[in-house]
């Protein structure tokens, strides 16, 4: 007959069981698929009538200030059920470390702000493409050059964006700095400024010469970062191989089409702080060492030393009692 002890055994054990087979799997929400329906619809450039302008990566727009220019967005829905998406327009910008980023709703000054879609909203049936039109009005004031931008499609939580690149006609002027090097660990980071009114695809060559010769040679090459106007940006470069012991200058020369390039030079000491700080360390305690025995040596009276009657004492006496044998003798 079985023990109440193992009874109670197997009782706990099938309710620990069934405990782990009633708690969800943590992550499992994050990890369930997407619905196709969320992911079913697609927007781009539209196709124009004769059809040679398809598959446009963005809309590129140019023309003078006072022009109004027209052009159309395609969205498809290659799903099962309609699918209502929301239309607004908006500036683009570079983020701190290059990316493309967008303005929100109420931050656009420029092409966000001039371009206006036929609906705010639009409802796209199933298994169909609907064309929205849309129209830039450049105002009279507008500066020349580019003024990058975006059409925002949302629905749902998903989001997408096609860019607007809009071109102002007048003078345009490609100008770069590169500002702020600095050398901190294996890497260099420096700022690119883009001081003119043209996008850039900017290209960088970096060197690096130390006490003893060179020790960085980068020849140039393109960026993978897309330099709006007025945009600045903040990027690094990695030195895995940077010295452990020297003096070194660092030089950067960035360009980009148009003629713009700068230059930027930035000092730096590499010194193993590490060994140093142990070495000087142990330094300062052999000093103190023999600091410490000296003061001791001067401190302990000679062996000729007695107390009582000192040397010069002892030599008068020594006279005195000479001339007193000569004059009894």
């Amino acid at each position: 007959m079985p023990s109440p002890t193992g009874h109670a055994a197997r009782l706990v054990l099938a309710v620990l069981l069934f405990a782990l087979a009633m708690t969800p799997v943590a992550g499992a929400a994050a990890r369930r698929p997407t619905p196709a329906s969320a992911a079913s619809w697609t927007a781009q450039p539209a196709v124009s009538g004769s059809g040679t302008d398809g598959g446009r990566p963005y809309f590129y727009l140019e023309g003078p200030p006072g022009t109004v220019l027209q052009d159309r967005l395609s969205v498809t829905n290659s799903g099962s059920a309609p699918v209502t998406v929301r239309l607004r327009g908006a500036d683009a910008y570079n983020a701190e470390d290059g990316d493309f980023a967008v303005r929100g709703g109420k931050g656009s000054t420029g092409t966000g702000a001039w371009l206006r879609t036929a609906a705010a909203e639009v409802t796209v049936p199933a298994r169909t493409r609907a064309d929205v039109p849309f129209s830039v009005t450049v105002p009279m004031g507008a500066t020349p050059g580019d003024h990058p931008g975006v059409i925002v499609v949302r629905s749902g939580d998903r989001s997408v964006g096609v860019r607007v690149q809009l071109r102002v006609g007048g003078p345009t002027l490609a100008a770069l700095t590169v500002e702020d090097v600095t050398v901190s660990g294996q890497a260099i980071h420096y700022t690119l400024v883009n001081r003119g009114n043209t996008v850039l695809a900017p290209r960088i060559a970096v060197g690096a010469d130390g006490v003893f010769g060179t020790l960085l040679r980068r020849e140039a090459r393109t960026l993978p970062v897309e330099l709006l106007p007025g945009q600045r940006v903040r990027l690094g470069e990695p030195w895995r191989d940077a010295p452990a012991l020297d003096s070194v200058t660092v030089r950067l020369r960035v360009t980009a089409a148009g003629g713009a390039h700068s230059e930027a030079t930035a000092r730096a000491a590499f010194v193993p702080w590490g060994p140093l700080t142990g070495g000087a360390l142990l330094l300062l305690a052999a000093v103190a060492a023999g600091a410490y025995r000296l003061r001791r040596s001067h401190r302990r009276p000679p062996d000729d030393d007695r107390p009582g009657q000192s040397s010069g004492d002892q030599q008068h006496s020594d006279r005195r009692h000479l001339v007193k044998a000569g004059a009894e003798s």
